[in-house]
């Protein structure tokens, strides 16, 4: 591959100096530190503002996470530390906590590690709309309260999944996992996309596209949101779209809280205007709101649908092959072009 040597990349001599932001996985680390100058956060406290930026001011590459908000006055003041940071390598497929445009202004490449966790979170989605719809949740804490006094013809009655409409809003990688693993259970399929999936692929997941985000939402029996979280999608299920919905329907999300109304979502729940929901995602991390968590209908459940060691370790691996071929002036492979010319 030709070396690069636009403003975009950078021939590093030497070992570039990395700093991470939180706890990676042993294995990973460790080869960090065999390659780089790597300093990691040993107490996995997350980094306020002023550390955060006083990180930023003296590396070569920073690696934060998807919880790290990196806003424009911090990407500004980093430029005026001791070493002119280069790389942002972010761990994680989500962008949104980056700003992108201050990035590319100050000539700063943004990576991250897309497609690692695609398999994991489909399969936490469809956990979720198991739960949530055969009241596991509420079972288990009968069991564990002593609540539970022997099978009866009418207990804990929740709903077979097989025949019901499952709505998919977002049918990027995940969508269509979670389509491939619906379509196993005997669920009904539509979506909807920015972009509409090819004949031949739509008909190997099973799925019918629907146009409008509002026919979509109004006919789905189970709702699972799998967008970006951006301006045009957050509070994309806003109160009136879950007022149109179903009395007996279920939402499903793993994928960014801000994609919900939550105020309007948990008056529905309370008012029985809803079925249920399973979230693994909420707008406040990582303290939901306590009426959500005193819900008996919602499965909650703490931001886990990329936790599992082989995703984890994965996603390590690519940002390490990130900065690898930054460092030695080539372009990234997993370079994030939004905003870039």
């Amino acid at each position: 591959m030709p070396i690069i040597t636009d403003h975009t990349t950078r021939r590093i001599e030497g070992r570039p100096r990395v700093i991470v932001t939180r706890r990676l996985l042993p294995a990973v680390e460790a080869r960090m530190a065999e390659l780089f100058d790597a300093h990691f956060n040993v107490s996995d406290t997350p980094l306020d503002r002023v550390a955060m930026i006083a990180a930023m001011q003296n590396c070569d590459v920073l690696v934060p996470t998807v919880t790290d908000t990196i806003d424009a006055a911090m990407i500004a003041a980093a430029c005026q530390g001791n070493r002119p940071i280069g790389l942002i390598a972010s761990y994680g497929a989500g962008i949104e906590h980056i700003d992108l445009a201050a990035a590319r202004a100050h000539r700063i490449i943004v990576t991250n590690t897309p497609g690692v966790f695609t398999d994991d979170t489909a399969d936490m989605t469809i956990a979720l709309i198991i739960s949530a719809m055969r009241r596991f949740a509420e079972g288990v804490r009968a069991l564990a309260a002593g609540e539970w006094h022997g099978w009866a013809p009418s207990g804990l009655m929740g709903h077979r999944i097989g025949g019901k409409r499952l709505a998919i809003l977002g049918m990027g990688r995940t969508g269509q996992a979670v389509a491939h693993r619906a379509r196993a259970f005997g669920m009904s399929i539509t979506y909807h996309n920015r972009r509409r999936l090819p004949t031949a692929l739509e008909t190997m997941l099973g799925a019918r596209y629907v146009s409008g985000v509002d026919d979509l939402i109004t006919g789905a029996d189970i709702l699972s949101l799998h967008c970006p979280a951006t301006p045009e999608t957050r509070g994309i299920l806003s109160a009136t779209r879950i007022a149109s919905m179903q009395p007996d329907a279920y939402v499903i999300n793993t994928s960014r809280g801000d994609l919900i109304d939550e105020a309007a979502l948990i008056d529905a729940l309370e008012a029985g205007r809803l079925g249920g929901a399973g979230l693994d995602v909420f707008a406040h991390e990582p303290a939901p709101d306590p009426r959500l968590v005193a819900l008996p209908n919602v499965v909650l459940m703490p931001h886990m649908g990329s936790a599992t060691i082989e995703g984890r370790e994965a996603s390590g691996e690519k940002v390490i092959a990130n900065i690898r071929f930054w460092a030695d002036g080539h372009r990234p492979p997993d370079q994030v072009l939004e905003g870039w010319a």
